[in-house]
C-alpha cells in the first residue's frame, strides 16, 4: 500500500510542480508590470476572495454542478446506448453517424440562446440539455469505436461456441470497449461543466455560477468572477477524478480481450 501511495504521489508531483511554478509566474509578472486587476487579479487576491465568498460560491457552484452531472449523465447514458445500437446493425449507423456529426459542429453558443428558449431560462433543464449536447458525441465515437475494435480472435472462438450477439456484447465486445467508454466519459466530464457554466451566460438562475461569473464581471468585482472561474475549475477536476476512479476500478476486475 505505501509503495503504491508513493507512485501516485510520484506520478502527480511533476504536475504540482507546474501547478506551483505558473501561479508563482503570474503572481511575480502582474507585480513586476503592475498588470491592473480589470486585466487579471493576482492569485493570491482571487485566493483570498475565494475563502471570504466560500459559502456564496460554493451554494452557486453545486447548482451548476447539478445541472452539469445531469447532462453528463443523460448525455453519456443516451450516447452508449446508441453505440450498442450502431455497433449491432453496422448499417444503421453509417446512416445516422453523419447527422451526430452535423450535431456535434453546432457551436454551443449559437445553441444555448435556442434551448433558453425550449425550456425556461431558469429552469436546469435547459443547462442540462446544452451540457447533454456536448457529452454525447466523444462518449459515442469512443463506445462505438471500443465495441467494433474486437479481436477476430475472440469473435471467431465465441462463434465456434455458437453463441448469441446477446453473449458475444456481454463477454467480449463490452468489456473490449471499457476503456475506450471511459476515455469518453473522462473528456464529457470537463464539456458537461463548460456547458452549464457557458448556458448560464444566456440566462439561468441568479444562484447559478454561470450567472454569478457574469454578474461579478460586470460590476467589475473580478477577483470574485476569477474566484467563480477558479471554483468552476475544482468542480469540473472532481468530476474527472471522480470518473478516473470508476474506471480504475472497473477495469481492475474485466479480464482482458485483446490478446
Amino acid at each position: 500500500m505505501a509503495r503504491l501511495v508513493g507512485r501516485r504521489l510520484t506520478d502527480w508531483l511533476p504536475a504540482v510542480v507546474v501547478l506551483v511554478g505558473m501561479i508563482g509566474l503570474w503572481e511575480g509578472l502582474i507585480r513586476v508590470f503592475n498588470v491592473q486587476a480589470f486585466l487579471l487579479p493576482r492569485p493570491s487576491a482571487i485566493a483570498t476572495t475565494f475563502w471570504d465568498t466560500r459559502h456564496e460560491l460554493w451554494s452557486a457552484g453545486w447548482f451548476t454542478f447539478q445541472e452539469a452531472l445531469g447532462g453528463f449523465a443523460l448525455g453519456s447514458g443516451s450516447a452508449i446506448l446508441l453505440a450498442l445500437v450502431l455497433a449491432r446493425w453496422r448499417i444503421l449507423g453509417s446512416a445516422l453517424m453523419p447527422y451526430a456529426i452535423a450535431a456535434n459542429a453546432i457551436p454551443i453558443i449559437a445553441f444555448a440562446p435556442i434551448t433558453n428558449t425550449w425550456f425556461s431560462p431558469l429552469n436546469k433543464s435547459s443547462k442540462i440539455t446544452i451540457a447533454a449536447v456536448l457529452c454525447f458525441f466523444p462518449v459515442l465515437v469512443n463506445t462505438l469505436r471500443g465495441l467494433t475494435s474486437v479481436n477476430p480472435s475472440a469473435l471467431e472462438l465465441m462463434d465456434s461456441y455458437a453463441a448469441g450477439q446477446l453473449q458475444i456484447f456481454r463477454r467480449v465486445r463490452i468489456p473490449t470497449a471499457l476503456p475506450f467508454i471511459f476515455t469518453g466519459l473522462k473528456v464529457a466530464t470537463v464539456l458537461a461543466m463548460i456547458g452549464a457554466v457557458v448556458g448560464e451566460y444566456f440566462g439561468g438562475a441568479l444562484n447559478a455560477l454561470g450567472v454569478l461569473i457574469l454578474t461579478r464581471a460586470r460590476v467589475f468585482e473580478f477577483n470574485e468572477a476569477w474566484a467563480g472561474v477558479l471554483l468552476a475549475c475544482l468542480l469540473g477536476i472532481a468530476l474527472y477524478l471522480a470518473v478516473a476512479a470508476l474506471e480504475r476500478l472497473t477495469l481492475r476486475w474485466v479480464p482482458s480481450t485483446s490478446e
